[in-house]
């Protein structure tokens, strides 16, 4: 009796190559940020279009991500795998020789499809071929990794800004993607098995229309939200999105009960791990892009760094990051799902608070080092919520639903990652406004996070007894 997908063994070179993908598109979110005003110089690009340009590319990607899980179930996730990295190759190109700013946007917009269509192919292939611990200890390496780029690509942006290799200046940011992308489609064939369901479903374009418009109406509303001050256009989107996700919903409903195959799956929604990790992914991963956001805002412009002081002063952050989700399989096996969420929670609340400590005493005059043990702490809880968060999401997905239970998880994580700015950078900017105290903002945002992360304990221990959170 044929179990719904192929299923071969993914060996240590595969695992490599599918975590060098997973760099790739999650370098990009960061790496762009600490270029903008080199590029607003080169190519006259206004504020909405600087703008734009960090945000089409996380529109694309979010928009693209169920289609991309789907067409991996379809025709073969390592397929899907070189194609998005091929597309991704091509457009990072693209942008690098881009000569005004109408085609740089076009670029990251396909970038952002080329992202999509590589990011779900990784997880469901994890997810299919492996099993146990090596299971885990994949979802341990995927967490890690793709923490550990948001902060990668905040170093390595400042230091290609810095030392204007080739002479190519911002365009370097780009052009750096091309040869890793051409080193990855000379392994992907050779190292990574291929995968898919036995049964092709029919594409969901209904599924697909209203995925993309709800999205697209929350992430172009809070993108371009605070640059044009709210205006109406801004507000309308925003106040469609309820509407645009109730209609995806119905939709999608609609299709399941004929006994079609939705984009995104009701009853995948009805999965206590699904919604429990979903819950975790929407306030987690806002409150992380919201820091993320403010701290290196009040690192530039309230402490006066340089774009590759301020990159450096997270490199605390990301090296505790990667080590914590090295460990988190261990503490997983021994602990539990739950309990080892539970302890991300204290100790990067620990580290929040520590941060707001050395920040009230030493201010102004606060350096690299003086930031490193807080941040060291932030990074290596957050290491572990980030593992538990795919686990427990994952933890009830059947594998012939692998491709859709992945992309339901990439895309509320890159839809929390848009909303963080706006949320913590409108605590930020209010407080931040009478006065002109960065001090003060910084330390009244970091206390509103700790207040979300709060309710995530909360809503943690609530779940302390249902099955997820069993040892693996």
């Amino acid at each position: 009796m044929k179990s719904g997908y192929d299923s071969t063994t993914l060996g240590r070179s595969g695992l490599l190559v599918l975590l060098a993908g997973q760099l790739l598109p999650m370098i990009d979110f960061s790496i762009v940020n600490v270029a903008l005003d080199a590029m607003s110089a080169s190519l006259h690009a206004s504020p909405i279009q600087l703008e734009l340009m960090v945000a089409l590319y996380g529109i694309a990607f979010a928009i693209s991500l169920a289609m991309g899980g789907r067409l991996g179930d379809n025709l073969g996730r390592r397929r899907v795998f070189i194609w998005g990295v091929t597309l991704f190759g091509l457009s990072s190109l693209l942008c690098g020789l881009a000569p005004n700013v109408t085609t740089l946007l076009l670029a990251r917009a396909l970038q952002g499809v080329g992202a999509a269509l590589v990011v779900p192919q990784i997880l469901a292939t994890l997810h299919v071929t492996l099993h146990g611990r090596e299971h885990s200890r994949a979802l341990g390496l995927y967490g890690g990794i793709g923490g550990l780029a948001f902060i990668i690509g905040q170093v390595l942006g400042g230091t290609l800004i810095e030392l204007n290799p080739g002479g190519f200046g911002w365009r370097s940011v780009f052009l750096i993607n091309i040869p890793f992308c051409v080193a990855i489609l000379l392994l992907a064939t050779r190292t990574l098995p291929e995968t898919r369901n036995d049964r092709r479903v029919a594409l969901d374009r209904a599924g697909t229309f209203w995925l993309a418009a709800a999205t697209g109406s929350l992430l172009i509303s809070l993108s371009l939200g605070p640059l044009l001050h709210w205006s109406w256009p801004c507000l309308a989107l925003l106040a469609l999105f309820p509407l645009l996700l109730g209609r995806l919903w119905q939709v999608e409903l609609r299709l399941e009960r004929r006994g079609g195959s939705p984009l995104l799956p009701p009853a995948l929604l009805r999965l206590p791990g699904v919604r429990f990790g979903l819950t975790i992914g929407v306030l987690f991963f806002a409150c992380w892009s919201g820091f993320m956001f403010v701290v290196a805002l009040t690192l530039q412009s309230g402490l006066g760094m340089t774009p590759f002081q301020s990159g450096n002063a997270f490199i605390a952050l990301g090296s505790a990051y990667f080590i914590g989700a090295m460990l988190s399989t261990r503490m997983v096996a021994r602990w539990g799902k739950v309990a080892t969420l539970l302890a991300g929670y204290a100790i990067q609340m620990s580290g929040l608070l520590a941060l707001m400590l050395t920040l009230e005493r030493g201010w102004p005059q606060i350096g690299i080092l003086a930031l490193a043990p807080a941040t060291a702490l932030i990074g290596f809880g957050q290491s572990f919520i980030v593992s538990c968060f795919y686990r427990i999401g994952l933890a009830d997905v059947p594998k012939t639903h692998a491709g859709a239970g992945s992309a339901v998880l990439s895309t509320v994580q890159q839809t929390a990652m848009g909303l963080g700015p706006m949320l913590l950078g409108a605590v930020f900017s209010h407080v931040l406004q009478p006065h002109d105290d960065y001090r003060q903002a910084i330390l009244i945002t970091l206390g509103v996070e700790w207040g979300l992360m709060l309710v995530l304990v909360v809503f943690a221990l609530q779940k302390r007894g249902i099955r997820i959170m069993q040892p693996e």
